[in-house]
C-alpha cells in the first residue's frame, strides 16, 4: 500500500528525522523586487543550499513576520500556504524576513553522529562535558529551534537591519543591496541579546550556475564576521548554539538543545 503524507505530516518528518533536519532557511523567489509587485518566499529544509520546501505549519511557527522600516507585522500567512509567504511587496526599502520555530527533537543512536556533528559544527569541549555529565554514547536526545531571517530589497532596497529579539541571531552590519561589498559582507551573531565572539559561521555561496561552495569563518571578540560574497551570488549564513538543558537523565528528557541561526540574501550582480 503506498502511504500518502499530508504537508503537515511532511513538516513534521523533516523536522524530526535527524538524517533531515540540518539547515533550516528561508528562501525567496526574488530577492530584489520592485514595489507592489509579489513577494514568494518558501521554507526550505536541507543541505548545501538544497532542500525541499514545506508549506507554512501555524503550530510550527513561534514567529512569522516582515521587518521594514514602517516597524514589524505578521506576515499573513494561512495553515497550509504554500509558498509561506506570498504578499504584495510593502514600501521601498530593506524588508527582513523573520522566522522562528517551535523546539523539535532528534535521538542519536549512534555515538559518531554526535561526534561528527559536534566536529562539524566546533562544539569545541562538547564531547569532554558530555562523558562528564555521565550520558551514554546512544540513545540520547537533542532538542532544537531554528531561527531564520532573510534579506528582501523592495525597490532600492535602502534600509538597516536590526535584531529582533530572537534567542539567537545573525545581524547585517553590511546591507548587500546598497552597501560596498568590495571589502567583504560584515554579520553579527547574537545569543541572549549579547554578541558570540570566536564562533564558527558556516557559509553557504551558490552561483548563477547553481554550483554552490561552503566555506568556514569565525566571529571576533566582538562576535563579528566578514563574509566574502560576490556579485549575482545567492548566500545562506549559518551559527549554531549547543547547550546543555540541565537534565543529565537520558530517560527524562533532552539533555543538548541546540539553537540554529540563518541568514539569507543575495549581492545583486
Amino acid at each position: 500500500m503506498r502511504t500518502m503524507f499530508s504537508p503537515v505530516m511532511m513538516l513534521g518528518l523533516a523536522l524530526s528525522n535527524p538524517a533531515l533536519s540540518h539547515e533550516f532557511w528561508i528562501s525567496p523567489g526574488r530577492y530584489v523586487v520592485p514595489v507592489g509587485e509579489a513577494i514568494t518566499a518558501e521554507l526550505r529544509v536541507g543541505e548545501n543550499l538544497k532542500g525541499a520546501a514545506y508549506a507554512y505549519i501555524d503550530f510550527r511557527a513561534e514567529r512569522f513576520e516582515y521587518v521594514t522600516s514602517s516597524g514589524t507585522e505578521p506576515v499573513p500567512a494561512r495553515m497550509g500556504d504554500r509558498p509561506a509567504l506570498n504578499m504584495a511587496a510593502p514600501g521601498e526599502g530593506l524588508m527582513v524576513i523573520v522566522h522562528q520555530t517551535s523546539d523539535s527533537t532528534l535521538t542519536y543512536k549512534e555515538w559518531a553522529k554526535f561526534q561528527k556533528f559536534v566536529a562539524h559544527k566546533d562544539f569545541r569541549g562538547a564531547l569532554d562535558t558530555h562523558k562528564a555529565r555521565g550520558l551514554p554514547e546512544s540513545g540520547f536526545v537533542e532538542s532544537y529551534r531554528r531561527h531564520a531571517k532573510s534579506l528582501i530589497a523592495v525597490g532600492n532596497g535602502t534600509g538597516q537591519d536590526a535584531p529582533v529579539g530572537m534567542e539567537t541571531e545573525i545581524i547585517a552590519v553590511t546591507n548587500p543591496y546598497t552597501d560596498d561589498i568590495a571589502g567583504g559582507m560584515a554579520i553579527d551573531v547574537l545569543y541572549e541579546g549579547k554578541p558570540r565572539p570566536n564562533v564558527q559561521v558556516e557559509l553557504f555561496e551558490k552561483a548563477p550556475d547553481g554550483a554552490v561552495v561552503v566555506t568556514l569563518h569565525r566571529t571576533d571578540d566582538d562576535g563579528r564576521a566578514v563574509l566574502p560574497v560576490k556579485p549575482g551570488h545567492e548566500y545562506l549564513a549559518d551559527a549554531v548554539v549547543l547547550r546543555s538543558t540541565g537534565n543529565d537523565d537520558p530517560k527524562a528528557g533532552p539533555v543538548w538543545h541546540t539553537l540554529w541561526a540563518s541568514l539569507t540574501f543575495a549581492v545583486p550582480s
